[in-house]
């Protein structure tokens, strides 16, 4: 708001043409969400967190910069943001394959759920609001079956049915839905999302989010 105000002479940063602070406001939004290329941070942070710190991290300190990118997003050229949202979701997707412990591997996650919903922001903002409500419910169950059952390894993952067989089915359901596979809840806005963009004959990209999503 500073650099806006000293740049254009007004503290709205909704509507600002000036080049320098869009570029900067964006980069600070792109780190503070975790977005590729400036979320090498992100896996890292998260680790270190208690399961609860964790939790806040991955969703409620989305809100906040999600709201200042949404009002930003007129003034964004749409080409750069729907490739970060395809290389956070590809980094975000396939980075997660080789993580053992679990606040890694949800952090990998966040990533690339933020490459979706960047994506969505930019062709229908309904539709990100939507995956973004998922995302959150889905993510929060998750941290709360790991923090129940004190999961941190992917090693204590398959000792979690002896500890709580519900738990541990309710468990897998939500990786399900948060790997977007049908026909879990999670599947529904990759599924609209990946119709928008054939709508818009977006082709290649549609293809490379949905290899994204394989992992």
């Amino acid at each position: 708001s500073t650099l806006a105000a000293w740049t254009t002479g007004q503290w709205h940063i909704s509507h600002t043409p000036a080049p320098t602070v869009t570029a900067t406001l964006t980069l600070a939004i792109m780190m503070k969400l975790g977005l590729a290329p400036t979320h090498a941070w992100y896996p890292e942070v998260l680790q270190g967190s208690t399961m609860t710190t964790a939790l806040l991290m991955a969703t409620w300190q989305k809100l906040a910069p999600l709201t200042l990118l949404y009002m930003m997003n007129p003034h964004l050229p749409p080409t750069i943001m729907l490739l970060l949202g395809a290389s956070s979701a590809l980094i975000g997707g396939w980075g997660g394959l080789i993580q053992t412990q679990t606040r890694k591997i949800m952090a990998f996650s966040s990533i690339a759920h933020m490459g979706w919903l960047v994506i969505a922001l930019n062709i229908n903002s309904a539709l990100a609001t939507m995956a973004l409500a998922i995302y959150i419910i889905a993510t929060t169950a998750m941290f709360t079956s790991l923090n129940t059952t004190t999961t941190k390894t992917l090693t204590d993952v398959g000792t979690m049915w002896t500890q709580s067989p519900l738990l541990a089915t309710l468990t897998a359901l939500t990786l399900m839905s948060l790997g977007g596979l049908p026909p879990m809840t999670g599947f529904t806005p990759k599924w609209l999302i990946l119709s928008e963009l054939c709508s818009m004959k977006l082709i290649l990209l549609s293809t490379v989010m949905a290899l994204a999503s394989l992992p």
